[in-house]
Protein backbone atom coordinates (compact mmCIF):
# COMPACT_ATOMS: atom_id res chain seq x y z
CA UNK A 1 0.00 0.00 0.00
CA UNK A 2 1.56 3.42 -1.01
CA UNK A 3 2.23 6.09 1.44
CA UNK A 4 -0.43 8.73 1.75
CA UNK A 5 0.98 12.53 0.59
CA UNK A 6 2.00 13.98 3.74
CA UNK A 7 1.19 17.93 3.89
CA UNK A 8 1.94 20.45 7.28
CA UNK A 9 -1.14 21.47 9.13
CA UNK A 10 0.11 24.80 8.20
CA UNK A 11 0.60 24.38 4.88
CA UNK A 12 -2.89 22.77 5.18
CA UNK A 13 -4.48 26.20 6.58
CA UNK A 14 -2.49 28.71 4.25
CA UNK A 15 -3.80 26.72 1.22
CA UNK A 16 -7.17 26.40 2.77
CA UNK A 17 -7.10 30.36 3.50
CA UNK A 18 -5.81 31.52 0.16
CA UNK A 19 -8.35 29.38 -1.63
CA UNK A 20 -11.16 31.30 0.51
CA UNK A 21 -9.61 34.65 0.02
CA UNK A 22 -9.92 33.88 -4.24
CA UNK A 23 -13.08 33.39 -3.80
CA UNK A 24 -14.15 35.94 -1.77
CA UNK A 25 -12.07 38.21 -4.00
CA UNK A 26 -13.96 37.81 -7.01
CA UNK A 27 -16.99 39.52 -6.07
CA UNK A 28 -18.20 42.99 -6.20
CA UNK A 29 -16.93 45.20 -2.75
CA UNK A 30 -19.19 46.56 -0.60
CA UNK A 31 -18.74 48.64 2.01
CA UNK A 32 -20.79 49.83 5.87
CA UNK A 33 -20.47 53.22 7.10
CA UNK A 34 -21.47 55.16 10.62
CA UNK A 35 -23.22 58.89 9.59
CA UNK A 36 -25.03 61.03 12.07
CA UNK A 37 -28.36 59.05 12.21
CA UNK A 38 -27.15 55.43 12.31
CA UNK A 39 -25.26 53.06 9.60
CA UNK A 40 -25.62 52.73 5.89
CA UNK A 41 -24.20 49.48 4.10
CA UNK A 42 -23.57 50.38 0.18
CA UNK A 43 -22.47 48.03 -2.80
CA UNK A 44 -23.30 47.50 -6.06
CA UNK A 45 -25.08 44.74 -7.11
CA UNK A 46 -27.31 44.55 -10.24
CA UNK A 47 -29.89 42.06 -9.16
CA UNK A 48 -32.77 43.03 -7.56
CA UNK A 49 -33.65 40.27 -6.10
CA UNK A 50 -30.40 38.35 -4.42
CA UNK A 51 -29.46 40.69 -2.00
CA UNK A 52 -26.05 41.61 -0.16
CA UNK A 53 -28.09 43.31 2.43
CA UNK A 54 -30.50 42.78 5.15
CA UNK A 55 -32.29 42.60 8.38
CA UNK A 56 -31.56 40.49 10.85
CA UNK A 57 -33.76 41.57 14.00
CA UNK A 58 -34.83 45.13 15.34
CA UNK A 59 -31.84 46.95 15.04
CA UNK A 60 -29.21 44.52 13.59
CA UNK A 61 -28.37 44.47 9.93
CA UNK A 62 -26.24 41.64 7.93
CA UNK A 63 -24.03 42.29 4.69
CA UNK A 64 -21.77 39.85 2.89
CA UNK A 65 -19.44 39.72 0.38
CA UNK A 66 -18.83 36.09 -1.93
CA UNK A 67 -21.04 33.01 -3.00
CA UNK A 68 -24.55 33.92 -2.35
CA UNK A 69 -25.45 30.42 -1.33
CA UNK A 70 -22.75 30.25 1.14
CA UNK A 71 -24.10 33.42 3.26
CA UNK A 72 -27.71 33.17 2.40
CA UNK A 73 -27.39 29.84 4.56
CA UNK A 74 -25.36 31.96 7.32
CA UNK A 75 -28.33 35.16 7.03
CA UNK A 76 -30.80 32.35 7.84
CA UNK A 77 -29.08 30.51 10.56
CA UNK A 78 -28.82 34.26 12.17
CA UNK A 79 -32.28 34.68 12.12
CA UNK A 80 -33.19 31.99 13.62
CA UNK A 81 -30.83 32.92 16.10
CA UNK A 82 -31.98 36.02 16.86
CA UNK A 83 -35.74 34.87 16.95
CA UNK A 84 -35.10 31.74 19.06
CA UNK A 85 -33.48 34.15 21.40
CA UNK A 86 -35.68 37.09 21.73
CA UNK A 87 -38.51 34.74 22.08
CA UNK A 88 -37.26 32.39 24.69
CA UNK A 89 -35.95 35.93 26.66
CA UNK A 90 -35.88 39.18 25.94
CA UNK A 91 -35.66 40.95 22.48
CA UNK A 92 -32.87 43.01 24.29
CA UNK A 93 -30.97 40.20 24.62
CA UNK A 94 -30.58 39.57 20.54
CA UNK A 95 -26.99 41.55 19.83
CA UNK A 96 -24.98 41.97 17.34
CA UNK A 97 -21.88 40.51 19.54
CA UNK A 98 -23.71 37.56 20.29
CA UNK A 99 -24.69 36.92 16.73
CA UNK A 100 -21.31 37.69 15.54
CA UNK A 101 -20.25 34.82 18.40
CA UNK A 102 -22.48 32.12 16.63
CA UNK A 103 -21.20 32.80 13.49
CA UNK A 104 -17.22 32.95 14.26
CA UNK A 105 -18.05 29.44 15.33
CA UNK A 106 -19.86 28.02 12.55
CA UNK A 107 -17.19 29.65 10.10
CA UNK A 108 -14.19 28.24 12.25
CA UNK A 109 -15.82 24.75 12.64
CA UNK A 110 -16.15 24.62 8.67
CA UNK A 111 -12.61 26.49 8.36
CA UNK A 112 -10.63 23.96 9.96
CA UNK A 113 -12.21 20.85 8.41
CA UNK A 114 -10.74 18.84 6.85
CA UNK A 115 -13.98 17.18 5.17
CA UNK A 116 -15.41 20.39 3.51
CA UNK A 117 -13.76 23.55 2.14
CA UNK A 118 -13.87 26.52 3.56
CA UNK A 119 -16.69 29.17 3.07
CA UNK A 120 -16.06 31.52 0.19
CA UNK A 121 -17.37 34.81 2.11
CA UNK A 122 -17.22 37.51 4.63
CA UNK A 123 -19.84 38.95 6.71
CA UNK A 124 -20.49 42.49 8.35
CA UNK A 125 -22.76 41.89 11.00
CA UNK A 126 -23.96 45.48 12.05
CA UNK A 127 -25.60 46.90 15.23
CA UNK A 128 -27.44 50.96 15.79
CA UNK A 129 -27.76 52.05 19.57
CA UNK A 130 -29.63 54.91 20.80
CA UNK A 131 -26.57 57.04 20.36
CA UNK A 132 -23.68 57.26 18.07
CA UNK A 133 -21.26 55.85 20.65
CA UNK A 134 -23.45 52.69 20.62
CA UNK A 135 -23.32 51.42 17.12
CA UNK A 136 -21.50 48.03 16.86
CA UNK A 137 -19.61 46.79 13.81
CA UNK A 138 -18.59 43.67 13.35
CA UNK A 139 -16.27 42.07 10.64
CA UNK A 140 -15.84 38.15 10.16
CA UNK A 141 -13.63 36.84 7.98
CA UNK A 142 -13.38 33.16 6.40
CA UNK A 143 -11.74 32.06 8.77
CA UNK A 144 -14.45 32.56 11.77
CA UNK A 145 -11.99 35.65 13.71
CA UNK A 146 -13.96 38.74 14.79
CA UNK A 147 -12.92 42.16 13.99
CA UNK A 148 -14.34 45.32 15.91
CA UNK A 149 -14.51 48.36 13.40
CA UNK A 150 -15.17 51.52 14.10
CA UNK A 151 -16.42 53.99 11.83
CA UNK A 152 -16.37 52.09 8.02
CA UNK A 153 -15.25 48.65 6.92
CA UNK A 154 -14.76 47.27 3.12
CA UNK A 155 -15.15 43.26 2.50
CA UNK A 156 -15.03 41.58 -1.10
CA UNK A 157 -13.24 42.22 -4.22
CA UNK A 158 -10.10 45.35 -3.67
CA UNK A 159 -11.36 46.09 0.07
CA UNK A 160 -7.82 46.68 1.41
CA UNK A 161 -7.75 49.74 -1.39
CA UNK A 162 -11.84 50.85 -0.52
CA UNK A 163 -10.53 50.72 3.43
CA UNK A 164 -7.48 52.56 2.95
CA UNK A 165 -9.58 55.54 1.20
CA UNK A 166 -12.12 55.61 3.47
CA UNK A 167 -9.92 56.03 6.74
CA UNK A 168 -8.85 59.21 5.13
CA UNK A 169 -11.75 60.97 4.04
CA UNK A 170 -14.65 59.44 6.71
CA UNK A 171 -15.61 61.79 9.64
CA UNK A 172 -17.91 61.17 12.22
CA UNK A 173 -21.27 63.35 12.27
CA UNK A 174 -21.97 62.86 8.43
CA UNK A 175 -24.94 63.10 6.87
CA UNK A 176 -26.65 60.05 4.95
CA UNK A 177 -26.36 62.00 2.01
CA UNK A 178 -22.63 62.70 3.03
CA UNK A 179 -21.82 59.08 3.74
CA UNK A 180 -23.55 57.92 0.58
CA UNK A 181 -21.39 60.24 -1.78
CA UNK A 182 -17.86 58.82 -0.17
CA UNK A 183 -19.31 55.04 -0.18
CA UNK A 184 -19.54 55.35 -4.11
CA UNK A 185 -16.40 57.08 -4.63
CA UNK A 186 -14.85 54.56 -2.54
CA UNK A 187 -16.63 51.86 -4.67
CA UNK A 188 -15.48 53.23 -8.12
CA UNK A 189 -11.78 53.10 -7.34
CA UNK A 190 -10.63 50.39 -9.20
CA UNK A 191 -7.33 48.61 -8.45
CA UNK A 192 -5.12 49.98 -11.27
CA UNK A 193 -6.17 53.35 -9.72
CA UNK A 194 -8.66 54.47 -11.97
CA UNK A 195 -12.33 55.44 -11.47
CA UNK A 196 -15.54 54.29 -12.81
CA UNK A 197 -19.08 55.81 -13.06
CA UNK A 198 -21.86 53.33 -11.15
CA UNK A 199 -25.22 53.89 -12.25
CA UNK A 200 -28.13 54.12 -9.46
CA UNK A 201 -30.00 51.31 -10.74
CA UNK A 202 -26.78 49.14 -9.71
CA UNK A 203 -26.55 50.34 -6.01
CA UNK A 204 -27.97 48.45 -3.37
CA UNK A 205 -28.30 50.67 -0.09
CA UNK A 206 -29.59 50.13 3.10
CA UNK A 207 -29.71 52.02 6.44
CA UNK A 208 -30.08 51.25 10.01
CA UNK A 209 -32.09 54.36 11.13
CA UNK A 210 -32.06 55.18 14.62
CA UNK A 211 -34.26 58.15 14.09
CA UNK A 212 -37.44 55.66 12.65
CA UNK A 213 -40.10 55.65 15.60
CA UNK A 214 -40.68 51.81 14.44
CA UNK A 215 -38.97 49.11 16.68
CA UNK A 216 -37.17 47.82 13.30
CA UNK A 217 -34.36 50.36 12.28
CA UNK A 218 -34.01 48.73 9.15
CA UNK A 219 -35.09 49.77 5.38
CA UNK A 220 -34.00 49.77 1.87
CA UNK A 221 -32.81 53.30 -0.21
CA UNK A 222 -34.37 52.50 -3.81
CA UNK A 223 -35.77 54.16 -6.89
CA UNK A 224 -36.94 57.80 -5.78
CA UNK A 225 -35.22 58.46 -2.79
CA UNK A 226 -31.76 57.18 -3.60
CA UNK A 227 -31.82 59.46 -6.70
CA UNK A 228 -33.04 62.21 -3.85
CA UNK A 229 -29.58 61.60 -1.89
CA UNK A 230 -27.09 61.29 -4.85
CA UNK A 231 -28.72 64.53 -6.78
CA UNK A 232 -28.89 66.51 -3.13
CA UNK A 233 -25.07 65.82 -2.46
CA UNK A 234 -23.78 66.23 -6.07
CA UNK A 235 -26.12 69.55 -5.98
CA UNK A 236 -23.89 70.59 -2.50
CA UNK A 237 -20.69 69.83 -3.96
CA UNK A 238 -21.63 72.16 -7.11
CA UNK A 239 -19.44 75.87 -6.00
CA UNK A 240 -22.30 78.35 -5.51
CA UNK A 241 -22.56 81.62 -7.51
CA UNK A 242 -20.54 84.77 -5.93
CA UNK A 243 -23.54 86.64 -3.53
CA UNK A 244 -24.60 89.59 -5.68
CA UNK A 245 -24.14 93.41 -4.80
CA UNK A 246 -27.44 93.77 -3.15
CA UNK A 247 -26.12 91.31 -0.25
CA UNK A 248 -23.48 93.23 -0.08
CA UNK A 249 -24.92 96.44 0.68
CA UNK A 250 -24.36 98.17 -3.00
CA UNK A 251 -26.76 99.06 -5.50
CA UNK A 252 -28.20 96.56 -7.14
CA UNK A 253 -30.06 96.13 -10.53
CA UNK A 254 -33.37 95.25 -9.62
CA UNK A 255 -36.16 97.72 -10.55
CA UNK A 256 -36.54 100.16 -7.12
CA UNK A 257 -40.27 101.62 -6.20
CA UNK A 258 -41.31 105.22 -6.52
CA UNK A 259 -44.34 107.16 -6.05
CA UNK A 260 -45.28 109.96 -8.27
CA UNK A 261 -46.83 112.80 -8.11
CA UNK A 262 -50.15 111.57 -8.28
CA UNK A 263 -48.92 109.09 -5.20
CA UNK A 264 -49.28 106.20 -7.64
CA UNK A 265 -46.52 103.77 -7.68
CA UNK A 266 -44.54 103.11 -10.59
CA UNK A 267 -40.57 101.33 -11.02
CA UNK A 268 -37.67 102.80 -11.83
CA UNK A 269 -35.05 100.94 -14.03
CA UNK A 270 -31.51 101.43 -12.91
CA UNK A 271 -29.70 99.58 -15.27
CA UNK A 272 -27.34 101.15 -17.92
CA UNK A 273 -29.69 101.94 -21.14
CA UNK A 274 -27.30 99.63 -23.44
CA UNK A 275 -27.18 96.45 -21.07
CA UNK A 276 -28.61 93.20 -21.06
CA UNK A 277 -31.54 93.03 -18.48
CA UNK A 278 -32.19 89.41 -17.23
Amino acid sequence: MSTPFYVSPQQAMADRAEYARKGIARGRSLVVLQYADGIVFVGENPSRALHKFSEIYDRIGFAAAGKYNEYENLRIGGVRYADLRGYTYDRDDVTARGLANVYAQTLGTIFSSAAEKPYEVELVVAEVGTEPEGDQIYRLPHDGSIVDEHGSVAVGGNAEQISTFLDQRHRDGMSLAEALKLAVQALSREANGNEREIPADRLEVAVLDRTRPQQRKFKRIVGRQLARLLEAEAAASTPTDAPSDAEDGESSDTPTATTDAKGTKGTTDTTDSGGDVE
